[in-house]
């Protein structure tokens, strides 16, 4: 599979009108919270990239593998005289959500299902290959170069010039 196409898994999800935000219930293990109300997004879809499995495997790696949904206020759509807000994309990417919050965009997280745990532990497994750091050599050790890239040659010799010594010749006199 070439690194930009997706990789597709069935999920089932609870049914809903296309295209239609529902108000509905917290799910089950997740305690309510007073004076919030839950909506479902059913139009929202995930897809899992193979040049982006690093950001999925930190994610995987974080205490609690969650999605990140990144969301805008709608002023199309008012709920109780205020704007919704509306999920744009949802990711697994740890990468994508840091993207977006660098970007001063808005994003939540949402905890991730052990089945969509198991499904990205799954294309982990099969698309990321840990590669180990490479020691950066220290700038002090790189050779010194002019601007046309020729090598420098440093000295510890203190010159001093000599009386009568023109345009920047160093050494005796001229003739003697």
């Amino acid at each position: 599979m070439p690194a930009g196409e997706p990789f597709l898994a069935p999920l089932t999800a609870p049914q809903s009108i296309p295209g239609l935000a529902e108000e509905v219930q917290p799910t089950s293990g997740m305690p309510p919270i007073e004076g919030a109300r839950y909506w479902l997004f059913p139009d929202l879809t995930v897809t899992l990239y193979r040049d982006d499995a690093e950001g999925y495997y930190l994610n995987l790696e974080s205490p609690n593998p969650c999605f990140w949904v990144f969301w805008r206020a709608d002023d199309g759509q008012l709920l109780d005289g205020e704007p919704m807000a509306v999920p744009q994309i949802a990711t697994l990417s740890y990468h994508d959500a840091g993207r977006w919050l660098d970007a001063q965009e808005k994003v939540d997280q949402v905890p991730a299902p052990p089945e969509v745990i198991d499904w990205l532990r799954t294309f982990v497994s099969l698309h990321y290959h840990h590669e180990p750091k490479r020691r950066k050599r220290p700038e002090s050790f790189k050779p010194l170069t002019d601007r046309f890239g020729q090598p420098v040659r440093i000295s510890t010799q203190k010159f001093q010039r000599q009386p009568g010594n023109q345009g920047g010749q160093q050494g005796g006199r001229h003739g003697e």
